[in-house]
């Protein structure tokens, strides 16, 4: 791999005087012999011209964030990296490459995750060149490259997590979406390295199950929120009913029997549990009716 190194340069308002005077030079040469003595040009004079125009070449100016990569007869000659007005030899072909930090936003991608259920989820990539000559040099398009190895490592980190998590809910897609993040940012690092680039931040945009199982879902989420709500008014109901029988006891109030105990827990339970308007149940005596 070929790794990124300064390019040899020089400020370019050091060379600039030394140009003009070459191009006056170059002019009085040429055009004044014509111009002033009616004589064909000098020798010096003409090969003045191209002289001058290559060395015209070698001028440069770099905007904030804007690298380029010189190469020398196809060999890498170096990579310029700050901005500013600079001369180069000019017999290096430049490349420009942007040094800015980019967004990519991967397209909605239908994945498995661990449990095999279909879910739908998109990804956005903050990223930057790091290495200019990795990025120009080892591979094909930079920007191709990044957008192909996001999508596979969304791929990768999906299908390594369940989309509610476990059994315990763990490692799950929707509930630890920092943790699913740092996963992705990490994976694909990994991948992009080769073509010197940087992943600054990767976030999960969109999460969703896929259109077919969506329905069927979102039923089970609202039947397990049912039974958890249900559990809970369970227990705080028995808690309730326990604690009026031992305070009805130990107050003296009544003294109950093992078939009323039972009544008034059916009644209590009854009143406290059930969401519709509720009728206790009242003993007839029947030897009296």
């Amino acid at each position: 791999m070929i790794e990124e190194r300064n390019a040899n340069s020089f400020s370019g308002w050091l060379f600039r005087p030394g140009w003009l005077a070459l191009l006056g030079v170059t002019l009085w040469l040429t055009a004044g012999e014509v111009v002033f003595h009616g004589r064909t040009p000098t020798l010096t004079g003409i090969l003045g011209v191209p002289l001058t125009v290559l060395a015209a070449k070698g001028f440069i100016v770099l905007p904030p964030n804007i690298g380029a990569v010189l190469t020398f007869f196809g060999r890498y000659a170096g990579s310029l990296r700050e901005d500013g007005f600079f001369w180069v030899n000019p017999l290096c072909v430049r490349q420009r490459v942007s040094l800015r930090v980019n967004n990519l936003n991967t397209p909605i991608l239908k994945v498995n995750d661990r449990a095999g259920n279909p879910i739908e989820l998109g990804a956005v990539v903050v990223w930057r060149v790091a290495d200019s000559a990795r990025a120009v040099f080892d591979v094909q398009d930079y920007a191709a490259y990044i957008a192909t190895q996001s999508e596979s490592a969304l791929r990768a980190v999906a299908s390594s997590r369940w989309y509610d998590g476990d059994e315990q809910g763990r490692n799950s897609l929707r509930a630890d979406l920092d943790a699913v993040s740092e996963a992705l940012a990490e994976t694909i690092q990994e991948h992009v390295a080769l073509a010197g680039l940087d992943v600054i931040q990767a976030r999960i945009a969109h999460l969703a199950y896929a259109p077919e199982i969506a329905s069927a879902m979102l039923r089970r989420q609202q039947a397990a929120a049912v039974v958890a709500a249900r559990t809970q008014i369970v227990e705080g109901a028995v808690g309730m009913v326990r604690l009026a029988i031992e305070q009805l006891e130990r107050e003296g109030i009544v003294h109950l029997g093992e078939a009323e105990r039972i009544r008034l827990v059916g009644n209590l339970m009854t009143v406290l549990v059930s969401e519709s308007e509720t009728h206790p149940v009242i003993a007839v005596d029947k030897a009296s009716g």
